[in-house]
């Protein structure tokens, strides 16, 4: 049932969930990696809180960001080939590692290891047991 489902619902609206979910997800990494750092940087009081501010945003940004740039990608590749494999989630997952690492000098690792990662994705996904 739920392969139908997915194949009603439009690109667009899977990426805007998928930038939902995961951006939260990095809201709340960056609160707690945000406070780590700021407890090794030694900041206390009023100037723990910019830190933190900064961390939250940054993490949540680029996890959204990420999750929709990969959630549509995969998406658009799924349609445009009509097969569920894991060659959309490596297209998917190594199109949102360039983007995300467009500002790093390493650009093959980035999309390597997000290649990486989408074909990760596909398999658990896939996988009766994960769901």
């Amino acid at each position: 049932m739920q392969a139908s489902i997915e194949h009603d619902i439009p690109c667009s609206s899977l990426a805007v969930d998928s930038a939902i979910r995961l951006g939260s997800a990095g809201l709340l990494w960056g609160w707690c990696i945000g406070g780590y750092d700021a407890n090794k940087l030694g900041l206390n009081g009023v100037a723990r809180v910019p830190h933190l501010a900064q961390s939250v945003g940054r993490f949540g940004f680029q996890w959204a960001l990420f999750a929709a740039i990969f959630s549509s990608t995969r998406c658009g590749m799924q349609r445009y080939r009509r097969t569920n494999d894991w060659v959309n989630a490596f297209v998917g997952g190594a199109a949102a590692g360039l983007a995300i690492g467009a500002g790093t000098r390493n650009w093959k690792q980035v999309a390597g290891v997000t290649g990486f990662l989408g074909i990760i994705y596909h398999h658990m996904d896939s996988n009766e047991n994960f769901r």
